[in-house]
């Protein structure tokens, strides 16, 4: 749990974990409260009544299962809003949302983000703290170490939608939906194994994961230093991607030898 004030008014983000990895973050000011892809009502449920909260509305970033399975179940308790990506099949009835659409939730302005790769209309929300803490709810686009799959989109769009999140200031808070952090990071020591802010960042999750706490938020400044994604083009890490695909000269087809890279993985 991180809590942050604002000149907006303070704010408190948890990561909800939920189904077998994912996290649903609540966001809250000590009354109301948002949630972000809640795939299982459950945890969201308990989480209100511990915290006598109120929610207010549903942030759903893309349409996959496990990130709107609970949202007509907490629609139908609490009257809430269910906010969401224009032009993906989401459960009704949705406020749809398309890229540099503003949110008004919890006292602050939330910008909408395209990130389409993952699914063709998946979107991002970050708030507008210019004096304040920054937060990024990126779904299953930007993973703390790695990225999503290319289910939908193609390689050109999600190296420019991870483009797009990197250029975020360094301390905006990365809260993706997913607890793949150990497992993102073993790839990227194989990538990049010289790399001592990835070692040390490793460390540190393994210590947070041993006492059973997330390793999430991370932040886009500790990205840049050390997800592959987001580091394709620095040369060691080209040069260890062209050394399993030689044709590989321009950015997206060095991402793309990248994310297939990943894919093969084990």
């Amino acid at each position: 749990m991180v809590s942050s004030a604002t000149a907006a008014g303070p704010l408190t983000v948890e990561p909800l974990g939920a189904l077998s990895d994912n996290y649903i973050w609540l966001v809250h000011d000590g009354r109301c409260a948002w949630v972000v892809d809640p795939g299982d009502d459950a945890p969201v449920r308990r989480a209100l009544q511990q915290r006598g909260l109120t929610l207010q509305g549903i942030w759903i970033t893309h349409h996959h299962a496990d990130h709107v399975g609970g949202v007509a179940a907490l629609r139908a308790a609490t009257g809430c809003r269910v906010v969401g990506p224009a032009g993906e099949a989401l459960p009704e009835p949705v406020e749809p949302v398309g890229d540099g659409d503003a949110v008004q939730a919890l006292g602050h302005t939330w910008r909408v983000l395209a990130v389409p790769g993952h699914t063709a209309g998946h979107v991002a929300y970050v708030n507008e703290a210019p004096a304040g803490p920054r937060w990024l709810f990126c779904g299953d686009t930007l993973f703390s170490g790695g990225c999503g799959r290319l289910f939908e989109g193609t390689p050109a769009q999600m190296l420019a939608s991870l483009d797009r999140l990197a250029a975020l200031p360094d301390d905006t808070r990365v809260c993706c939906a997913h607890e793949y952090t150990l497992s993102n990071l073993r790839f990227a020591h194989v990538v990049e194994p010289g790399n001592p802010d990835l070692a040390a960042y490793t460390q540190a999750c393994e210590a947070r994961r041993a006492r059973g706490a997330p390793t999430l938020p991370s932040t886009i400044g500790t990205e840049r230093r050390i997800n592959p994604f987001l580091r394709c083009r620095e040369p060691a890490v080209r040069q260890a991607i062209r050394h399993r695909n030689p044709a590989a000269n321009s950015d997206v087809e060095i991402f793309a030898t990248l994310r297939r890279w990943k894919d093969d993985f084990r």
